[in-house]
């Protein structure tokens, strides 16, 4: 399990790290679209914000264990998550991706929205895109006044740190790089442009969290499964040198026995 674990963690590793610059450069891109969209557009309701009564959001947790913390800590994450949000008087639902992370929320705590599970190592817009729907669906019908997404964001191989972040609504950039403003010219409008890439930006940011996910579940893996093969070991030199010396026992008494035999028998 280690050495598939390891295989699929530089695979995953590989893939987050290649995706990761793409996402953050359309997050920005986004923002700044946003900021320059008035107030009074028709899409108002995508970027500006409501009254919260009810929060969305999407856990991505894995389908199986035997990764150590990692589903423990984000778990734990959303919880304290979900906790403050009612302590604010905010209503939660949970879109869940993953069975360890539905599993938990049907035994302790039923707000789920919907679940998807079964997701393969290499995942695609192909099945994100149903994800990306409901949830753009739920915000703009007023079921989630705003979306938030909790996963496992991978630092490096020994470090994985579960976040929350805001997907919806989309918050317009506070300040705009010095290279942003003369760099980008859209056309027709910006608001035109971002009707054409909502759907495609909020699953680029899923697709993004799932690849984080994975590369951190896999290395979590891949470090659960050494540290349980050494644990392994260990235990294994333990019971060779008990067995050793229960055995070594053994031929002793019967040693003593046979020379006790024979000088009573003299």
């Amino acid at each position: 399990m280690e050495a598939v674990a390891a295989a699929k963690m530089r695979k995953a590793q590989t893939q987050v790290l290649a995706t990761r610059p793409y996402a953050q450069q359309a997050r920005e891109v986004l923002s700044y679209i946003a900021r320059m969209t008035s107030i009074d557009s028709e899409l108002n309701p995508l970027i500006q914000a409501r009254p919260v009564r009810r929060v969305g959001i999407l856990l991505v947790t894995a389908d199986r264990g035997l990764a150590g913390g990692f589903n423990a800590n984000v778990l734990r994450a959303a919880a304290l998550f979900m906790r403050t949000k009612r302590q604010e008087g905010a209503e939660v639902e949970v879109v869940t991706v993953g069975r360890k992370g539905r599993d938990w929320l049907l035994r302790y705590d039923p707000v789920v929205r919907a679940e998807f599970t079964g997701l393969p190592d290499s995942p695609t817009t192909h099945y994100i895109g149903p994800i990306a729907h409901l949830l753009v669906d739920d915000f703009t019908s007023g079921h989630f006044d705003e979306v938030y997404i909790i996963y496992t964001d991978f630092v490096n191989t020994l470090r994985q740190e579960p976040v929350a972040h805001k997907l919806l609504p989309i918050e317009p950039a506070e300040e705009v790089s010095v290279q942003m403003a003369p760099d980008y010219t859209f056309e027709p409008s910006p608001e035109a442009v971002l009707t054409q890439v909502l759907y495609g930006f909020t699953e680029v940011q899923i697709l993004q969290a799932l690849f984080e996910s994975l590369a951190s579940e896999h290395s979590a893996r891949m470090v659960a499964m050494r540290n349980a093969t050494d644990a392994a070991g260990e235990l294994i030199d333990t019971l060779t040198l008990t067995y050793n010396k229960a055995r070594q026992e053994g031929i002793t008494r019967e040693l003593m026995d046979i020379v006790g035999g024979s000088a009573a028998v003299k």
